[in-house]
């Protein structure tokens, strides 16, 4: 009768909950499989910045071939990128232009910088450019410079 009291008595407090001491391992635990894993997704975080760059850029360029071929030239750097989504002014311009080129505006980079239009480029016949994470020019990792013509 003893034995199945102390069993009894056991069982009761087994069913109360964790201990102290088992919620600390498991916060331990869970720390250590944090530092493990964070620092792996923040570099996924960059570098998927820098793909979802490549891709505008490869994106907006598409748009400006089908802008150049309704309007026989590609935006004016004044103009910029803004003419694949807005109708021009001028009556003779607004009969040629089918926009608009693109489904969504695409004023920034996903780091939030403004893209960097000229046309006529030096390298190509337009020039798109993203600055990276810092918004100058030059730089590596995450700050490195992306172009239409790379």
């Amino acid at each position: 009768m003893l034995f199945q009291n102390k069993k009894l008595s056991y069982s009761r407090r087994r069913s109360r909950g964790f201990t102290l001491i088992e919620l600390l391992i498991v916060m331990v635990i869970l720390g250590l499989l944090a530092s493990l894993v964070g620092p792996r997704l923040f570099g996924q975080l960059d570098s998927s910045k820098i793909k979802a760059a490549r891709t505008q850029i490869e994106m907006v360029g598409a748009a400006l071939d089908t802008y150049r071929l309704d309007m026989s030239q590609y935006p004016s750097t004044e103009q910029g990128i803004r003419a694949l989504s807005d109708k021009p002014a001028d009556a003779a311009e607004a009969l040629k232009w089918r926009g608009p080129y693109l489904k969504k505006r695409v004023d920034k980079d996903p780091w939030g910088n403004s893209y960097v239009y000229k046309a006529p480029g030096e390298k190509a016949d337009y020039e798109l450019s993203s600055l990276g994470a810092d918004g100058k020019e030059g730089g590596s990792g995450d700050n490195t410079d992306i172009h239409s013509w790379e």
